[in-house]
């Protein structure tokens, strides 16, 4: 069997886990930011950011890992198949975190402060479980891929992931989730030195 080293779609994943990572930890500062008084921007900006979470990952990056990488895995090797089926089911578990954080968040726009320990809580909640599935896809599966994954293999997954484009690069600047992404990262709190 012909094995590939480091691919391009790893590349992508790990940025895309980056970028995913950078926008968490904003949600942190700005529910911690909350707690100093209320505000309709920082409110705006957790919006966004489940916005984002919602349209990218969600609706791009976790389905080509599932129907590319884990499905590749699982073709070559019986070794990844209960930990990819854990990943599948963990992105579901994700969507409806992040439906619970809508809510959460929706409760504390109309009710106020008294609803924020509960976002907060939300907020950290996810948090956690992006941050274990993050840490499994990337000191599991990915060298796992790397060890089992042929070379076409690859091409097929490096092409999926290679096309990995915004869903609205298409539609006006204001939609565009690059220009949304860059805006959130710009608008975040500082992290505290």
């Amino acid at each position: 069997m012909e094995l590939a080293v480091r691919r391009s779609a790893i590349q992508v994943i790990l940025s895309e886990h980056h970028r995913l990572t950078s926008i968490v930890s904003g949600m942190l500062r700005v529910v911690d930011d909350m707690a100093s008084g209320p505000g309709l921007s920082s409110a705006m900006l957790m919006r966004a950011m489940l916005y984002y979470i919602n349209e990218f990952p969600e609706q791009v990056h976790h389905p080509k890992e599932e129907q590319y990488l884990f499905a590749r895995l699982r073709a070559r090797t019986g070794e990844f198949g209960a930990v990819t089926w854990e990943l599948a089911r963990q992105h579901e578990e994700g969507k409806l975190r992040v439906q619970a954080l809508e809510r959460a968040l929706t409760r504390y726009e109309l009710a106020g402060t008294d609803m924020l320990p509960a976002l907060r809580d939300s907020v950290y909640g996810y948090a956690d479980f992006y941050a274990g599935h993050r840490h499994l896809e990337e000191s599991v599966i990915l060298p796992g891929a790397q060890r089992h994954l042929t070379v076409s293999d690859w091409m097929e997954i490096d092409e999926a992931f290679g096309a990995n484009r915004d869903p609205f690069e298409s539609l006006e600047t204001e939609d565009n989730l690059n220009d949304l992404y860059r805006l959130i990262v710009q608008t975040m709190p500082e992290a505290p030195a």
